[in-house]
């Protein structure tokens, strides 16, 4: 990694570190060089599968973040710039934006909202308030409402339940769409082990996805980005469990799970009896064995950062789930729009239509996401760090990781949750003013004339803020 692309994301996580200790965010910890552990552990692991984009990854109370003045006195830079600086000058912010923002690439009506995460004063906007279709930067209300309800310590179960005196076990799917081969072979084991301990040899597999309603398609129908939305799944449904990004998915997710999961049984000595069949589990059935997801916390960074459909999709009905509300995504839309009202956000003319984005029904307004990303930062709701600490860091991780190149100012200080359909271009996140200050921003463009002129220009209007 060239000198200066290494010394610009430190530079960005020590300006970030103090703006957030200097009252506007206490970020989640453990953090290691700039990022979270989590995420990075998460992005190391053997194995794991890319998100899938559209694009051309009981709780505890967060710890505080790391002493910024440290990390600054390491850097060489002053501990109170921050503290002393004025506020970025909203004269200023219009004068070197609103030509940005002019440009024809992003097409004859963008929006924008620019605000002072410190205070959230909004600096600077145009057609802030109008609602517009979002793509994937509707994944952060998505995050705000999951991490809400039901919690960033929330774990999603995969569960194996079997009816007293008879032969039959269950697969209940608990809507973990992270769910990968290694975790289901671990099931397995625990399966195996308990019908050995009940001198169980042989039973009938059967799989139930009771737990969501509604069609399994989304409304875009199949697509090689999401898989059929259901309450189990193995690898995302993907044909080939290697691939990563758009990839060709399974019409049914859930028995191809089912599938996997007896094979994977009868490699450990169980005899199971004919093909899974899919129904609900008996009434008095009783749990044999169960494995859980890694906490919501961390499928929430993994969403954004990677800009994953499936864990999307899962989190807004696991949202619904936690709001006594039927998992659908009708029910998904509702438990979203609640939780966003309940957190005092300004939800006129908002529609979630879906969790990922993938929905052009979606409306979502860029003062809103602004708004989004300031309650992320209030001292009052630590619950909500991490769709900070998951958006994608600009020319280094997720859907950012190709943006920016090495020479860019904003390299390592903008982290932005991109979004993108055909002639809808987004991008909205945070990034460390000149002044030492951490500002939110949100552009939305629609009838964009190429995906790769509104990114450039997109890209142009985030790193102007590092100026």
């Amino acid at each position: 990694m060239p000198k200066v692309r290494t010394w610009q994301l430190a530079a960005g996580a020590a300006v970030v570190g103090l703006a957030l200790s200097a009252g506007a965010v206490a970020a989640a910890g453990p953090w290691d060089t700039g990022q979270r552990k989590a995420e990075r552990q998460w992005a190391a692991a053997p194995g794991r599968t890319g998100g899938t984009h559209h694009e051309v990854p009981a709780a505890k109370r967060p710890a505080p973040a790391p002493s910024a003045p440290a990390v600054l006195s390491a850097l060489g830079g002053s501990t109170t710039r921050a503290a002393e600086a004025p506020a970025t000058p909203p004269a200023a912010l219009a004068k070197t934006l609103g030509p940005l923002l002019a440009d024809p690439g992003l097409g004859p009506s963008p929006a924008a909202c620019v605000i002072d995460l410190t205070t959230g004063e909004r600096l600077w906007g145009s057609r802030a308030a109008e609602p517009m279709t979002p793509a994937s930067t509707v994944k952060i209300a998505t995050a705000v409402a999951a991490l809400a309800a039901p919690g960033p310590g929330h774990r999603i179960p995969t569960t194996v339940v079997a009816a007293p005196g008879a032969r039959q076990i269950t697969l209940v799917g608990g809507g973990d769409a992270s769910l990968d081969r290694a975790r289901l072979a671990t099931l397995a084991d625990r399966t195996a082990e308990a019908l050995r301990e009940n001198g169980t040899a042989g039973v009938r597999l059967g799989y139930d996805t009771s737990l969501y309603r509604g069609p399994l398609l989304h409304p875009i129908g199949p697509n090689d980005n999401i898989a059929p939305v259901s309450a189990l799944m193995v690898d995302q449904g993907r044909n080939d469990p290697r691939s990563t990004g758009p990839a060709t998915r399974s019409a049914d997710p859930a028995r191809e799970a089912a599938r996997v999961f007896a094979d994977l049984l009868r490699e450990r000595g169980v005899r199971v009896s004919g093909a899974p069949a899919p129904g609900r589990a008996a009434t008095e059935a009783v749990p044999l064995a169960q494995v859980l997801s890694v906490p919501v916390s961390a499928l929430v960074e993994r969403m954004l950062t990677t800009s994953d459909n499936d864990i999307a999709e899962s989190l807004a009905r696991q949202t619904a789930l936690a709001s006594g509300g039927r998992a659908d995504f009708a029910g998904a839309s509702e438990a979203v729009t609640a939780q966003l009202r309940r957190l005092q956000l300004p939800v006129t003319g908002a529609r979630f239509a879906d969790g990922s984005g993938l929905d052009r029904r979606d409306r979502v307004s860029a003062e809103l996401l602004t708004a989004l990303l300031a309650r992320s930062a209030d001292p009052a709701h630590p619950e909500l760090r991490h769709v900070l600490t998951g958006l994608p860091v600009a020319g280094f991780t997720g859907t950012l990781d190709d943006r920016y190149g090495p020479a860019s100012a904003a390299s390592g200080l903008v982290r932005a949750k991109t979004g993108t359909l055909t002639g809808v271009n987004a991008l909205a996140g945070t990034v460390a003013g000149a002044d030492g200050r951490l500002l939110g921003f949100s552009f939305l463009a629609r009838d964009t004339p190429s995906p790769y002129e509104a990114q450039a220009a997109l890209d142009r209007l985030a790193a102007a803020l590092t100026g």
